[in-house]
């Protein structure tokens, strides 16, 4: 029977600890928020800027956790990329907090230059391709990030050079009262006079010339659904109809480009992304940690059968103390099935998957997981002030750091690929530049285990 009570005794205990702990731990002073007040937004609607606070008139805080508010209300209102400075305040009068919020705005109708690599980044291009200009592509993209102060993004991209586009992009956000549902819609054409066709010792193989006929084309056209049920929360739906096409030249060297010898890839696609991002900074993280889960179906009408595919991307950040700060990102794709035609097949080495120092490898393959962490130092910070209305500053951060990186990739038929199925690992120091409208470089030396060592250079975040 004393077991019994004992047991009971330690089940209890626990209440009963914490019990006497709230009973001793003193309540803390609540404030009424009365009014919230923005100024400087002269196109920005304040309902916007509402929404993305946290805090609403009427609500009840500890007044303890007003100077936390304060820099929360700033760093949210940072991510949202329309404001060049944001400065929060509060009044407190008895026991009634006015917020003071003002802001100044960024340009947000942006003509941007955009300049691309036919290759998969700046290293392959410069090192592998020796600087070919014309493997380069110049683009013009016109955008309104912030449309009639809706916080709608509206962009008109033409491009030229090694592949000619056409695109228009259009995201409302907040399209009910509640302000969680948004809407938009995508078209894009594109098309090239050359194309690769295959994957030889993890280096792409090219067919086609600069100045012969078009091989390759593409037309993209999509509808997509969002829903933000809170600040670092979305889900995005969206569904598309997708045409690729390549020449006869193409078929030749590669039957399996895609399914069933078929010149065209004609299928729709239905994708679901959903996103965490409890970050400090959305642009480059320091603090936080994020989610991003990406779920693809396809079903072909000419080209392709089916194909399933889902990804992951889940980041840690997190401080050290004196300006030191560590990060781990992992990155996975898992695929059904995994035979695929080569085209659909992708891998490690493209946009933001890879390893670095393989930087000039391509490794096809269905599954495959990769791993990097970071230790940075912050060793510059500085903002110059300038009287121009939509350059009012010019920050700049300068961080440097030791990395190392690991991935594996999983590919059903390897052929000469020597990368394939086997555990790849690099290690490295580098420099990571952030300055205005949140441009980033990273300058990165590594060490692979090839026993290669290079100097990369890249101008987007891990």
């Amino acid at each position: 029977m004393r077991y019994i009570y004992l047991l009971l005794l330690l089940i209890c205990l626990p209440n009963m600890l914490r019990g006497q702990a709230r009973e001793n731990t003193p309540l803390a002073v609540s404030v009424a928020i009365d009014r919230i007040l923005v100024e400087g937004n002269t196109i920005t609607r304040t309902s916007v800027i509402l929404r993305e606070i946290g805090i609403h008139e009427g609500d009840y805080v500890s007044a303890d956790s007003l100077d936390i508010l304060n820099e929360q209300i700033k760093l949210r209102l940072f991510n949202l990329q329309l404001f060049n400075e944001v400065e929060p305040r509060h009044e407190d009068f008895n026991g009634r907090v006015v917020w003071h919020i003002k802001v100044k705005e960024r340009w947000f109708i942006l003509p941007s230059v955009t300049i691309q690599f036919a290759d998969r980044n700046f290293n392959t291009w410069f090192v592998k391709q020796h600087n070919d200009l014309r493997r380069v592509m110049a683009g013009l993209t016109i955008t309104d990030k912030n449309f009639r102060g809706n916080l709608e993004n509206l962009a008109v991209t033409v491009q030229a050079g090694y592949t000619q586009k056409l695109a228009i992009t259009y995201m409302r956000p907040y399209v009910n009262s509640g302000q969680t549902s948004g809407l938009g819609f995508t078209v894009s054409m594109a098309q090239s006079r050359q194309a690769y066709f295959a994957t030889d010792s993890n280096k792409l193989v090219y067919a086609g010339n600069y100045t012969g006929p078009v091989i390759s084309h593409q037309f993209e056209g999509g509808i997509n659904y969002m829903y933000r049920p809170a600040y670092a929360t979305r889900h995005i739906f969206q569904l598309s109809y997708k045409d690729y096409g390549v020449s006869d030249t193409i078929l030749k060297l590669n039957p399996d480009y895609y399914s069933n010898k078929s010149m065209h890839a004609r299928f729709m696609e239905l994708s679901y992304r959903f996103e965490y991002n409890g970050v400090d900074n959305w642009s480059y993280s320091l603090k936080g940690q994020k989610v991003v889960v990406t779920g693809i179906a396809r079903s072909g009408f000419e080209g392709l059968n089916t194909q399933a595919f889902a990804t992951v991307e889940a980041g840690l950040f997190r401080g050290l103390g004196s300006k030191w700060y560590i990060s781990a990102i992992f990155r996975g794709r898992v695929m059904y099935p995994q035979q695929q035609p080569y085209f659909f097949q992708g891998g490690l080495g493209t946009q933001t998957d890879y390893v670095r120092g393989y930087e000039y490898y391509i490794i096809d393959g269905s599954n495959y997981g990769l791993l990097r962490l970071d230790l940075k130092r912050e060793l510059f910070r500085r903002s110059w002030s300038f009287p121009v209305r939509y350059f009012t500053a010019l920050p700049l951060r300068i961080y440097p750091k030791v990395f190392a990186d690991a991935g594996y990739i999983d590919c059903p038929v390897p052929g000469n690929s020597y990368l394939s199925n086997k555990l790849i690992y690099s290690y490295g120091v580098g420099l990571d530049i952030v300055t205005l409208y949140d441009i980033k470089i990273r300058l990165e030396y590594s060490w692979n285990h090839l026993s290669q060592n290079g100097l990369y250079l890249h101008f987007n975040s891990e």
